[in-house]
């Protein structure tokens, strides 16, 4: 039974590189969240980055960004999962008996 965990996100990526370029998207967002980002900074430069301003771009873009930090986490889990069960399968196959000590 050879279980995987899929690594990546579901998502996809909708933003090309030369339009996150173009937009000058920092590198480290340049996500899949990215195609939201390019019409939030667009806002918040029109709107003087007011923090009450634009707060349905914000929200959708930060909704996109927790639901990529889930998956992460639950493919996370996933892989922790399979190595304990492959840590109980080895431990398991070699017997599984744990000596006591010499002095109980």
């Amino acid at each position: 039974m050879a279980e995987e965990v899929k690594l990546g996100s579901s998502k996809p990526m909708i933003a090309t590189q030369q339009e996150m370029e173009e937009n000058r998207v920092p590198i480290a967002y340049r996500d899949e969240c990215a195609h939201l980002l390019i019409p939030l900074n667009k806002c918040r430069l029109a709107e003087f980055f007011l923090p009450w301003k634009c707060e349905n771009e914000r929200h959708v873009y930060e909704k996109c960004e927790y639901e990529l930090v889930m998956e992460r986490m639950l493919q996370m889990q996933k892989i922790r999962e399979l190595e304990e069960r492959k840590k109980a399968q080895q431990i398991q196959g070699a017997g599984g008996v744990i000596p006591s000590p010499a002095n109980a």
